[in-house]
């Protein structure tokens, strides 16, 4: 099971206007698809959605981009760009975890941490971060293992905790590394309150081939969590997915079918292809 897995960033309006401007900060990143509802490209290699989905939800630093970068001034050359019409979250500075890193929200509110490290062989430059507050805090750690055993070509790379003596009850997760049908995440837990939680305004989605693919992933991701509507599903730890069938570009991309389509799935919750045509 090889399914495309990416992040979607949920957005009201500006998705060609965000879109172009990621792909104007990195390397080998381009535009792969886009219309007035989603914008997908690629930021170095690592494939991102927009959706122009309105008001509804808003995004919010419990899942942010991780970016490793190859030198101080290219951390501050992003870190100038994201924080133009934005806001410094941790400013730019040598850290016990880094020698040089921030974290910034961009203006149209997504939040980037920018580090000094070099990309190893195999490394991506771009991941998704997930971070564990509140009632999921503690169970960072738990989430990891549990997605590596939905996803079948996953590995963890690493996982540190806390000592004791050290600002986190010892066995929180300081920092865990991972792998998941080839897309990289991070996870750590967060202590305190905060004033945010995972929901929709960033999701993971898992492109699937066939119906056995898609009752598949719902029904692992779904289990103990809350199934929505239109392929959407929270899991047990309250992360959003996105649960999809592939012959769905097909079918929104041709006017003939795509009005069909889209009446069909939104009276869904899992998606059934067959109903789609």
């Amino acid at each position: 099971m090889a399914n495309q897995l990416y992040t979607c960033l949920w957005f009201n309006g500006q998705i060609k206007e965000a879109s172009e401007f990621y792909c104007s900060l990195f390397e080998q990143s381009k535009i792969i698809a886009s219309n007035p509802i989603i914008s997908k490209f690629e930021l170095a290699g690592t494939p991102i959605k927009l959706l122009n989905g309105g008001a509804l939800f808003t995004i919010n630093p419990s899942i942010s981009f991780f970016v490793r970068c190859e030198s101080k001034e290219e951390v501050e050359k992003l870190w100038n760009a994201l924080s133009d019409g934005g806001k410094a979250m941790m400013p730019l500075n040598t850290y016990p975890w880094s020698e040089y890193y921030g974290w910034v929200c961009d203006k149209y509110g997504m939040t980037w941490q920018l580090f000094f490290a070099p990309l190893q062989p195999g490394e991506q430059k771009v991941i998704s971060s997930m971070l564990f507050t509140n009632e999921v805090y503690g169970r960072a750690e738990e989430a990891i293992r549990f997605y590596a055993s939905v996803f079948k070509e996953s590995k963890i790379f690493f996982t540190e905790q806390y000592k004791e003596g050290e600002p986190q009850p010892a066995g929180k997760l300081k920092f865990g590394s991972f792998e998941l049908n080839h897309a990289q995440f991070a996870a750590m837990d967060g202590p305190g309150n905060h004033a945010f939680q995972f929901n929709e305004g960033v999701s993971m989605v898992v492109e699937c081939k066939d119906q056995e693919e898609v009752d598949y992933y719902w029904d692992k991701l779904s289990d103990g969590g809350h199934e929505g509507q239109c392929g959407w599903l929270k899991d047990k730890f309250g992360v959003s997915w996105q649960v999809v069938p592939t012959v769905l570009n097909e079918l929104m991309r041709d006017p003939e079918t795509a009005e069909k389509a889209r009446n069909a799935f939104m009276k869904m919750k899992k998606f059934i292809i067959k109903d789609l045509f």
